[in-house]
C-alpha cells in the first residue's frame, strides 16, 4: 500500500450463525492478508455482565482467539487490531447484546453510539462513532446497520439522515484538522434506492442534501461488486437477489485532496471447501478500500 494511503474494510459478520469456529478462522486468516488500518464489523455479539456498561472501548488480547468467552469483535481482531469500540443495537436478555464493532490498530481517542429510528418496526439499530488516532491524522469513522427488510426503505431512509446528521456534528465540514471522515457498514440497500442514492448527492430529503464518496464507484473493479451474493451458499438462505448492500463512504475528496478512494475491491470473499459444504466467512462479502490521506496539490 502506498505511504500516503490508508487502508479501510467492512465485514457483516453474520454473528454467530452457521459454522461459527470455522468461520472465525477463515475471517482471521482473511483479515491478516488484508491488513486494514480500521475494520468495521456489523452483527457483533458481546456479553456484558450486571453493571457494564454495553457500549464503550477496550483492547483485546493476543489470545482472544482462544477465549470461548471473547466478544465477536476480540475473537476476530485480538492480537492484529486490538483497539475496539461498540455500539450495542439489540439487547436479546442475560446480557447479549448485537450491534456494530470496530477495531483497529491504532488507539481510539473518544467513541460514541447512537440509536437510529426504526425501533418501532421491531428491529433496533445502532451508530458507532469512533476517532482513531492514525499516524496521518484523527480519522472520524462511523459504522452502522441499516434495517434489513426489502420494505423498509422509508426507514432506511430516515436512519441516513440521522446518520448524516451525526457525521455534520461530530466531523463538521469546516473542520480541516481531522482527515475526512467515513462512514461504513451494512446499508441493506442497492445503490439505486433513495437512502444510497441521497448519501451519494443525487437526491434531496427534505430540503437537506449531503455528499459522499461511494468507494465502490471511484475505485472499484468494474464489476457490480455484490455483497450479498447467492453464489455463497449463506447468503443463498434468505432467497433474496444478489445486490450490492455493503459500503465504503467517504466525504472526500477535501480542501487537501486527502480521502479520495483510490482502489476498491470485495473482501472475506474466499471460501473453504469442506466435506460438509463450502465455508464462506460470512453470508456477506466485505468491502476494503484505499484512501489517500496525505494532502495534495490540485496542479
Amino acid at each position: 500500500m502506498p505511504s500516503n494511503h490508508l487502508r479501510v474494510a467492512t465485514l457483516n459478520i453474520w454473528n454467530r450463525s452457521g459454522p461459527w469456529p470455522e468461520r472465525l478462522r477463515l475471517i482471521r486468516e482473511q483479515l491478516r492478508v488484508l491488513d486494514p488500518d480500521v475494520l468495521g464489523l456489523q452483527e457483533v455479539l458481546r456479553t456484558v455482565s450486571d453493571g457494564q456498561e454495553p457500549n464503550g472501548t477496550w483492547t483485546a488480547s493476543a489470545s482472544a482467539s482462544h477465549d470461548p468467552t471473547a466478544d465477536q469483535a476480540s475473537a476476530i481482531a485480538g492480537g492484529s487490531h486490538p483497539h475496539i469500540a461498540y455500539a450495542a443495537a439489540m439487547d436479546y436478555g442475560n446480557g447479549l447484546l448485537f450491534g456494530n464493532a470496530l477495531a483497529t490498530k491504532y488507539p481510539i481517542l473518544e467513541s460514541s453510539a447512537f440509536e437510529l429510528p426504526g425501533r418501532e418496526t421491531g428491529e433496533a439499530r445502532s451508530l458507532l462513532y469512533a476517532l482513531v488516532d492514525h499516524p496521518r491524522g484523527k480519522l472520524p469513522i462511523f459504522v452502522t446497520h441499516l434495517n434489513w427488510k426489502l420494505h423498509h426503505g422509508a426507514v432506511r431512509v430516515r436512519q441516513v439522515v440521522a446518520i448524516c446528521d451525526r457525521v455534520k456534528e461530530l466531523a463538521p465540514v469546516d473542520d480541516v484538522e481531522t482527515l475526512p471522515p467515513v462512514i461504513m457498514g451494512d446499508f441493506n440497500a442497492d445503490p439505486d434506492s433513495d437512502e444510497m442514492r441521497f448519501l451519494r448527492g443525487l437526491a434531496t430529503i427534505d430540503g437537506q442534501s449531503v455528499y459522499y464518496a461511494d468507494a465502490w464507484i471511484y475505485g472499484g473493479d468494474g464489476g457490480p461488486g455484490y455483497t450479498f451474493d447467492r453464489k455463497n451458499r449463506f447468503a443463498a438462505l434468505a432467497h433474496e437477489p444478489s445486490r450490492r448492500i455493503d459500503y465504503i463512504m467517504v466525504r472526500g475528496p477535501d480542501s487537501k485532496l486527502r480521502g479520495e478512494p483510490t482502489r476498491t475491491r470485495l473482501a472475506f470473499a474466499t471460501k473453504l471447501e469442506g466435506s460438509g459444504g463450502d465455508v464462506w466467512p460470512s453470508d456477506h462479502f466485505g468491502v476494503v478500500t484505499e484512501l489517500t490521506a496525505e494532502p495534495k496539490s490540485w496542479e
